[in-house]
């Protein structure tokens, strides 16, 4: 769609106002609206002003003006809006030099993207992620000096057997027995179908939803793969609808990773795979029906797995989820089938166009242009260096011996580590420029204050039953 066809396409609807979006640092959508009357194909040309200093880890406030400039390509009705309003994704400009502010998380997209072509490898990478959420009936939290505490509450929730709520009628999926129950255990089949018919509404082709293994109104809903950019834009819609669909229901989602203690988190399993001049890169006759460039990739990410955790598990919270027992892949191994490794091969189709790798450890909380073009440059990595990713693992990683488990490594164990792990390797994300030092050194220097520190200083409820009789 060119600017001309966006002008158009908001004439054509009707439109009364523009909302112009876009993602900041750390991955929250932010977004300012403007009427019709400002709209026209010159804003494609020179952005509008904001002021970047209010956007989190981004210019300082002495250097603060940036443009945003829209990309027509994204040009959607809002679902939401109540006047007719056209929505459009924006990347971030420098008011001076003309050119891409390199901590805009869309651009480094869009860089790894044209770094993947200046390789030679291939031409297009895709991405299919699989994001989880809760639904929720209720969430509190507060933190004082005095005080800290979270409450959070679901219908489904298996804690409220005994609740009275004239009448409880029961249907409350038991800790990690809620995959697949039909209705009425199921409590949420038609908020989750309202998601997906509005997904479709902006483009978002879905593949299926179901309830999810957890207790709590667990869900998925699951999108077909797209090329990296056009995923992490996805990846944006497929929240705020989630979330504003559920708010329409007096519903709230989360997609934290550990909100519900005692059962499954919630995970983003990310299938990806290369391809060139329209054929696939990952079909072969090695382990899996993988090619040798799928197996090296498999390497690239094992390899930098622990740094990856830094983009792709980026909440203090995510290592809530990255501990055993609970179908969380902190064993960095590959295998096919087995989804208690790190990478998995899926195994249900003999096509050479669905083969694909699955990357088990991300979790929604992660900023997704960042978190696809990070494992896109680990993947690289491997198949540039040959990275042997040794031998699979086909066997329950959870149910090895202490002493075969001991040569198996693991992912981080906490953001810390990760962010550890990503100081002492990032060059792989230099190349092509795709990854800056300034971006590796914020993201670090953003994730220790504001969220690691912030963590550490804090005591939580559970540390006065160990230790208030000290």
């Amino acid at each position: 769609m060119t600017p001309k066809d966006a002008v158009g396409l908001a004439r054509e609807k009707k439109a009364r106002m523009v909302d112009l979006k876009f993602l900041d640092f750390i991955g929250i959508w932010q977004h300012f609206t403007i009427p019709m009357s400002e709209f026209n194909e010159d804003v494609f040309d020179e952005g509008l002003g904001f002021d970047g200093s209010s956007i989190r880890g981004w210019q300082p406030i002495h250097a603060s003006d940036m443009l945003v400039v829209p990309d027509p390509a994204t040009a959607v009705m809002d679902p939401f809006m109540e006047a007719p309003t056209l929505s459009l994704i924006c990347n971030i400009v420098d008011p001076i030099t003309k050119e891409a502010y390199t901590r805009d998380p869309r651009g480094i997209a869009q860089k790894a993207e044209a770094y993947l072509k200046s390789t030679g490898i291939g031409d297009a990478a895709y991405f299919g992620p699989e994001p989880e959420f809760f639904i929720l009936d209720d969430i509190r939290f507060d933190q004082g000096p005095q005080h800290g505490y979270y409450f959070l509450d679901s219908v489904e929730g298996i804690w409220n057997t005994g609740r009275e709520e004239s009448p409880n009628l029961g249907y409350k999926p038991k800790h990690k027995e809620g995959y697949f129950p039909v209705p009425p255990t199921d409590n949420f089949q038609d908020l989750r179908t309202e998601m997906c018919l509005v997904m479709e509404e902006v483009g978002i082709q879905v593949e299926c939803q179901h309830h999810e293994v957890a207790t709590a109104g667990q869900g998925e809903i699951d999108m077909k793969f797209d090329t990296l950019l056009r995923m992490g834009d996805k990846l944006k819609w497929y929240k705020y609808i989630i979330k504003n669909v559920a708010r329409k229901w007096n519903k709230a989602v989360t997609f934290m990773p550990k909100p519900v203690f005692g059962d499954n988190g919630t995970g983003m399993h990310t299938h990806q795979s290369i391809w060139k001049d329209g054929q696939p890169l990952f079909a072969g006759d090695k382990y899996g029906g993988m090619s040798d460039i799928a197996m090296w990739y498999i390497g690239g990410i094992l390899k930098h797995a622990r740094a990856l955790n830094a983009f792709c598990n980026p909440s203090t919270n995510s290592y809530k989820r990255l501990v055993p027992g609970f179908e969380a892949p902190i064993n960095l191994a590959y295998s096919s089938r087995n989804r208690s490794a790190a990478v998995r091969i899926p195994m249900y189709s003999p096509s050479p166009k669905a083969k694909r790798i699955e990357i088990r450890f991300p979790d929604p909380s992660c900023n997704g242009y960042l978190a696809f073009a990070a494992m896109l440059m680990a993947g690289l990595d491997g198949i540039q260096n040959k990275i042997d990713p040794g031998k699979p693992l086909d066997k329950d990683i959870y149910g090895l011996a202490p002493e075969e488990l001991a040569n198996v490594p693991s992912a981080a164990g906490s953001l810390e580590d990760a962010l550890c792990a990503l100081s002492d390797d990032h060059e792989f994300l230099l190349k092509g420029d795709v990854f800056t030092q300034d971006v590796i050194d914020t993201w670090i220097e953003y994730k220790m204050e504001n969220e690691v520190n912030q963590v550490k200083l804090r005591p939580v409820p559970y540390e006065f039953s160990l230790y208030f009789d000290c």
